[in-house]
């Protein structure tokens, strides 16, 4: 196969409908005609805004981080590696920038051995343990749809304070268990409200919009 797609050509006064067919434009309703030449010019306009978003996004990614090398410069050093987490203020503190950097964890095989000798501490506490602890137990090892962990519930575990030595070995497990795959940048934008210490996200989500 080419590495170069051909472009298909469609006969003049005829269009493509959803199963691949060709339709004489003459046989197409009116308000379907409408609904498509509707739902193209929404497509070109949100791909052409989510064109400009990736732009500002990676604007924002070099600007911060060619102002804090500036930054650092002041002090002759200069920072190196990944950008850790950054908040700017604007000089009259109304606007903030935070550009963040998250970890994606995933546990590999050791946290099933996590989970083997936490299952034993349960059941052999079943009848004098608090009822919080086996539902905190429960929901962290629940999966979404994705069949994916909920990092956070399973390493908010290691942050009760249990003696017992299978729950000791379960939490280094867990901790030994941990595996960084990747990173990913966030930033976000926020002005404050009024006169107070809060501040209100400036939301890019057109959804929240």
């Amino acid at each position: 196969m080419s590495a170069v797609q051909q472009i298909e050509t469609i006969p003049t006064g005829y269009r493509k409908d959803a199963q691949g067919r060709l339709i004489p434009e003459s046989m197409i309703k009116p308000i379907d005609a409408e609904r498509d030449t509707l739902v193209q010019a929404l497509i070109a306009s949100a791909q052409k805004l989510s064109k400009e978003i990736g732009d500002f996004k990676v604007k924002v990614f070099g600007d911060v981080g060619a102002f804090v090398q500036l930054s650092a410069e002041q002090y002759d050093t200069k920072l190196g590696g990944k950008k850790g987490n950054v908040t700017l203020y604007s000089f009259d503190g109304r606007y903030k920038v935070q550009v963040a950097t998250a970890d994606n964890i995933v546990f590999d095989e050791r946290l099933q051995a996590a989970k083997s000798l936490i299952d034993k501490c349960i059941d052999e506490w079943s009848k004098d343990s608090r009822p919080e602890i086996k539902v905190l137990v429960q929901e962290a090892f629940q999966t979404d749809k994705e069949g994916n962990l909920n990092t956070g519930r399973v390493l908010a575990l290691r942050r009760l304070e249990i003696e017992d030595d299978r729950w000791q070995r379960a939490m280094k497990a867990i901790g030994e268990s941990v595996q960084v795959v990747g990173s990913k940048q966030y930033v976000r934008f926020y002005e404050r409200i009024g006169d107070t210490d809060q501040y209100v996200a400036i939301s890019l989500d057109i959804a929240a919009v």
